[in-house]
């Protein structure tokens, strides 16, 4: 199957070793700087495979079957709907889109060209977060009472610069919608899917260079009578503490930590069907990043659904609604109110352009 990536940048290493573990034939890699590939092909073998600055140049000529797209957020959905009309499937990097706008029309011409589009929330493929998920089909837990999805990280003065767009409205967002995404996307997985109302509150407390926040705190009410509960940060001293997520219910309790919820620190069920030492052992992983191994599963689910013609694991829809709750949280904040789903169809990021802009006045006068 012809590959080819689209954006060399922070994320794209898990790209191509993904790709490469699943043999697929990567006939391009594109980005707008040429160090970026050139420091790509040199990593990992990829001397031989043509390079391109313009992606639109690279669908015409190469006719991809499959591409990956981990460009700057901002341009995920105007390169997806590119490839997709093309006939290329698409793996979009989180967040699918900015605006539901966007997404929506990603998926609509997915079905229109008959093309596949994942959206990358790789931990989904995590042993432990497989795990978990099997036990909440298998209703294990009873009665779901809430769950917690909380990511502590740190992201310092040197990382946002080193990428004009990080943390903008326009082509990034903020903690929620950059680091803390592939957490909520699980929380929403497993408490049901459909959000009815998000009350959020939402600051920027250690980052005055940037445009978004950098604390995000969020109560969820799902349709199903669960709650959830959110908490991201990129305001941890001195470097990234945890990602975990907990899972609360009549009869079991569940909590997954690690870098990237990739191990299984309480498994307490009241049906004694397994050992939880035995299964917190087995299902636990120690990757060497927050990004964890959860790519080369993606990328294996991603192949197969193109050649059975089935919906991925992880489709347009599901990286469409996860981008819908951030969203809702950032509306609830910047209204101070609670906001009820489904959102207006044109709501983006872009409606909280300079939400922190007096506060980050007084902060330079100060």
């Amino acid at each position: 199957m012809k590959y080819a990536l689209i954006g060399c940048g922070r994320i794209s290493p898990n790209h191509i070793v993904a790709a490469q573990k699943n043999d697929l034939e990567i006939v391009a890699i594109c980005d707008i700087v040429p160090e970026n590939m050139q420091d790509k092909a040199e990593k990992f073998g990829l001397e031989n495979v043509r390079q391109y600055t313009d992606y639109q140049e690279l669908l015409a000529v190469e006719k991809p079957e499959l591409a990956a797209i981990c460009t700057e957020s901002g341009k995920h959905a105007e390169v997806a709907i590119d490839c997709i009309k093309a006939g290329c499937h698409v793996i979009i990097e989180k967040p699918i889109a900015l605006s539901i706008e966007d997404a929506d029309r990603i998926v609509q011409l997915s079905k229109q060209y008959h093309v596949k589009v994942c959206a990358s929330h790789q931990n989904r493929f995590n042993k432990s977060i497989q795990k978990i998920r099997e036990a909440v089909e298998q209703e294990r837990f009873g009665k779901m009472f809430y769950g917690t999805a909380h990511v502590r990280w740190c992201r310092d003065q040197e990382y946002y610069a080193k990428a004009s767009w990080r943390g903008t409205w326009e082509q990034d967002g903020g903690a929620l919608m950059n680091q803390c995404i592939h957490n909520i996307d699980l929380l929403r997985w497993m408490m049901g899917g459909k959000v009815e109302e998000v009350i959020g509150m939402t600051d920027q407390l250690a980052h005055p260079y940037i445009e978004a926040e950098d604390l995000g705190i969020a109560i969820v009410k799902f349709s199903n009578g669960t709650y959830g509960v959110i908490e991201g940060t990129t305001d941890i001293y001195p470097k990234n503490l945890e990602e975990t997520l907990y899972l609360f219910g009549e009869k079991g309790t569940v909590k997954a930590g690690g870098q990237s919820v990739n191990i299984i620190e309480e498994w307490r069920f009241s049906d004694g069907w397994d050992q939880p030492d035995k299964v917190m052992k087995e299902f636990g992983e120690n990757p060497p990043n927050i990004y964890g191994f959860g790519h080369t599963p993606l990328y294996t689910d991603m192949i197969d659904a193109i050649v059975n013609d089935r919906e991925p694991y992880v489709n347009g829809e599901e990286g469409r609604n996860t981008l819908e709750l951030v969203l809702a949280i950032y509306k609830s904040a910047a209204e101070n109110r609670g906001v009820r789903l489904p959102l207006d169809a044109k709501c983006s990021t872009l409606d909280f352009k300079g939400r922190f802009e007096q506060k980050n006045d007084r902060a330079r006068q100060t």
